[in-house]
């Protein structure tokens, strides 16, 4: 009686004569975390996969108490390994050195349905036993995690209830693969599950209440050595507001989403691409809390980024490439995943972080962040909007730890010249010795460099909390720095030339062919004949080709965009 709502399913403070909803991912998940949850209603019908757990947490609690060896302990926990975790041989090696029984009994309670929990669950796991074991001291930075595992065989069951699984066998035909694409898809997203996954949907919605997440894909090959998938396959987030009824409806949607993406036309020509149309690819997904707080009636992180253990910017001669490179952003970490056309992020190279390729403060001004992406509960949505416009309506951010001032003309009005710089963050936390720490210590275990997706929050004005959501193999072609020799070209040989930073690695190529589009002149063009000049570079870029010619292709914008004002 009296309950609000919007806040009925939520953890409450009690404050004196007052319950007060909790809102910060970073406490729910540290107090749910510490309750005595008893986990996911198991599946009564799995009998073999209920009885091989069983046993394993036998196994576990006998080696504990010194009545069993440990050689049988880890002889249970590798078998479950190929069934939970990974059958990758080089994930493997990282698992048998890194996780154990224990972790394997926790994702069981975690998991609804049977099967492996996928290369992204997989990675997130990884990275946080890595440093827990190698970089004690952010342990009590780390935001706890409390995700859940929609195991691969779910997927599989789906598609066969559904009428979906001839179709998706034709798939691995390259005569065949892009047949019925439609009328799969069709059926994914109209599909239904059974009784009793039904049950653990609503378990785990029940433990969600009305905090925000993310059902990301997290199929067997993604995330693993060489196969990053990055962007290939979907990952939708679920504002979790309105009845209890609705939102078991936008999580079976949301979850249908990310199987249909499975199936897109994107995906199987990366696989066919990767020579992997072949391979048994099943989709596993993983269901995250969406990291932060409420702020009104908007959600979102602090501060989220990306992360790479290796720096291919390097625009600066004191920057080292093997120190990492973070990318920032304020609010949700969508547009520095996948970067958005009309704005920018601040890029932190990890060994000199306050050098900034702008040269002074307007041009700070000019290439800073002005959009933030953040969940409208409101709205039941994702939004966007400006960064002035959201610090005005949401009281309680740590703007002295994202944004800067102009001191020359912020004071006839200081809320309209903050711009996002993270200076504060950078200068007067251990936030950036934390991050080089992290991904030194994972590209160490993963033997190869690597790239992480985090967030940050604030929980005093001097503590924070980094979660990490996400860690993969990251390939890099050119890691080592080439020691060039000097080139000495005459003037009248000299086609083109540039001065300033260069992004990337160096290269002396030898070029068969050099097409040059004059931006001037192209600027000028209606968009019509842009058009004709599309076509006219196709017919000359396929006319007289061979084998392991190279052309370098120079000119205004993007190459290969399909909006021909955004360039060619």
């Amino acid at each position: 009686q009296h309950r609000s709502t919007g806040s009925m399913n939520t953890i409450h403070r009690w404050e004196g004569d007052e319950f007060r909803p909790i809102t910060s991912s970073a406490l729910i998940s540290e107090v749910l975390a510490s309750s005595r949850w008893p986990g996911l209603r198991s599946d009564s019908r799995l009998g073999f996969w209920r009885r091989l757990f069983n046993e394993a947490q036998q196994t576990h609690e006998e080696v504990h108490a010194g009545r069993c060896p440990p050689e049988k302990g880890q002889e249970v926990f590798q078998r479950l390994s190929r069934m939970v975790l990974s059958r990758d041989e080089a994930m493997l090696r990282l698992v048998n050195r890194y996780l154990g029984l224990s972790d394997i009994l926790d994702i069981r309670d975690r998991m609804i349905g049977i099967g492996l929990i996928g290369g992204k669950a997989l990675g997130m796991l990884l990275a946080r036993a890595i440093l827990r074991r190698h970089f004690p001291e952010v342990r009590d930075r780390l935001e706890t995690h409390d995700s859940f595992y929609i195991g691969s065989d779910v997927f599989y069951t789906f598609l066969i209830r559904n009428g979906v699984w001839w179709i998706r066998q034709r798939q691995r035909d390259p005569d065949t693969f892009l047949e019925g694409l439609e009328d799969a898809q069709s059926r994914i997203r109209e599909g239904r599950f059974p009784d009793y996954t039904m049950d653990q949907f609503q378990a785990m919605l029940d433990y969600f209440g009305e905090s925000p997440y993310i059902v990301r894909s997290s199929s067997l090959l993604e995330d693993a050595y060489g196969n990053a998938f990055a962007g290939k396959y979907d990952s939708v987030f679920c504002v979790n507001q309105g009845t209890r009824e609705e939102r078991l409806r936008s999580l079976l949607d949301t979850i249908r989403q990310v199987y249909a993406s499975a199936m897109s036309e994107k995906a199987l020509q990366y696989r066919v691409t990767r020579g992997l149309l072949d391979r048994d690819e099943q989709m596993a997904l993983l269901v995250m809390r969406v990291s932060g707080d409420r702020y009104g009636d908007k959600f979102f992180p602090q501060i989220a980024g990306v992360g790479f253990s290796f720096n291919p910017y390097v625009w600066h001669k004191d920057i080292d490439p093997h120190a990492g490179v973070i990318r920032l952003v304020f609010g949700m970490g969508t547009r520095a995943v996948d970067r958005a056309d009309d704005d920018y992020t601040r890029l932190v190279a990890l060994n000199a972080p306050t050098r900034r390729p702008e040269s002074n403060f307007d041009e700070v001004c000019e290439y800073s962040q002005r959009r933030a992406d953040f969940l409208d509960i409101a709205a039941n949505r994702f939004a966007s909007g400006h960064f002035l416009d959201i610090i005005k309506e949401t009281p309680g951010i740590p703007l002295e730890m994202v944004a800067s001032q102009d001191s020359s003309t912020w004071q006839a009005n200081p809320s309209s010249h903050r711009v996002l710089t993270f200076e504060g963050l950078l200068s007067s936390t251990p936030f950036v010795e934390d991050m080089r720490v992290i991904l030194r210590t994972l590209e160490d275990a993963y033997r190869s460099p690597v790239d992480i997706e985090f967030t940050v929050n604030f929980v005093t004005a001097e503590s924070y909390k980094i979660n990490l959501l996400q860690c993969r193999p990251l390939h890099v072609q050119g890691a080592e720095i080439a020691k060039l020799p000097s080139v000495t070209v005459d003037d009248a040989d000299r086609i083109v030339e540039a001065h300033g930073a260069i992004i990337g690695p160096s290269r002396l190529v030898r070029l068969d062919r050099f097409i040059y589009v004059t931006p001037r002149l192209y600027g000028e063009l209606p968009l019509a004949r842009r058009y004709e000049v599309a076509r006219l570079l196709g017919r000359i870029n396929h006319h007289g080709h061979r084998a392991g010619a190279r052309t370098m292709l120079l000119g205004p914008g993007r190459w290969g965009t399909s909006s021909p004002e955004l360039g060619i």
